[in-house]
């Protein structure tokens, strides 16, 4: 097993960052390694984050202003290669079609529930991890 997984959040609200933070806690999963947060508020910082390589998994804030993470993950699935699993944050429920639309992998509702972010979490980091494995 890995030492960590590394987890990027974009958003442009600390406060949203840290509700991610705190709901995933520091290992989402028994089985999953212990998580690394690579906190972005910028799209050129997760851009850049992005093109060093070596990140597990995408938290996109879909409400995030001025680049909102469902046109920031549709870029993010046209333009780096081997993209991160996304799991999107959505406003409301009835916008899971945008979060299809965005290809994101998988998509929750803000405020963030603990169980079901960490649970969703995790999925999309056993799947990333195997694959590099």
């Amino acid at each position: 097993m890995r030492a960590t997984a590394r987890v990027l959040v974009y958003s442009d609200d600390a406060g949203t960052r840290e509700q991610v933070r705190l709901a995933a806690g520091r290992r989402p999963a028994a089985d999953l390694p212990p998580v690394e947060f690579l906190e972005c508020a910028t799209l050129p910082a997760v851009l850049s984050e992005l093109d060093a390589g070596g990140v597990d998994v995408c938290v996109l804030d879909g409400e995030a202003v001025p680049a909102g993470g469902m046109g920031v993950c549709r870029q993010i699935k046209d333009e780096i290669f081997r993209c991160p699993p996304v799991l999107l944050l959505m406003g409301r429920p009835q916008d899971a079609w945008l979060a299809t639309w965005s290809r994101a992998d998988a998509a929750v509702t803000l405020p963030v529930d603990p169980v079901q972010f960490a649970d969703t979490l995790a999925g999309l980091l056993r799947t990333r991890l195997s694959l590099d494995a």
